[in-house]
């Protein structure tokens, strides 16, 4: 897989909600810094998914005007718009901001490596 693939299956796998099958394209030593904090290693990062899939039902996260900054015989680097929609507590929520993803490829391919989500906006309540 190609740099360019692993972010297109990540964003198309983020919406089945369950970590495991994101599992072919996260390395064991990633970090994730999102806005409730850093989260070092694949089972930090499990947990962050989770409880952010605990949180939102029905989310729907998407990416724009994705970029390639770098893309290396090892390392590559991108940096896009992204947006998330769905429901808490029975009502409407939303949010996104901008992204940045550096991919390391290893002997298994190309796999995510570090993940930078700022927030553009605070967090949204009603209609998006």
């Amino acid at each position: 897989m190609h740099p360019e693939d692993v972010m297109k299956f990540y964003v198309a796998k983020l919406a089945l909600h369950d970590f495991d099958v994101l599992l072919p394209v996260i390395a064991e030593d990633a970090v994730f810094w999102f806005s409730d904090g850093n989260h070092v290693g694949i089972e930090a990062a499990r947990r962050a998914f989770d409880k952010a899939w605990q949180a939102v039902e029905n989310e729907v996260y998407s990416l724009e005007d994705l970029r390639w900054l770098a893309i290396g015989d090892s390392a590559a680097s991108c940096i896009y718009n992204f947006h998330w929609k769905g429901m808490a507590a029975g009502e409407p929520v939303w949010g996104g901001g901008r992204g940045t993803t550096v991919l390391r490829r290893d002997a298994e391919g190309w796999k995510i490596v570090h993940e930078h989500l700022s927030p553009a906006n605070a967090f949204k309540t009603g209609p998006a």
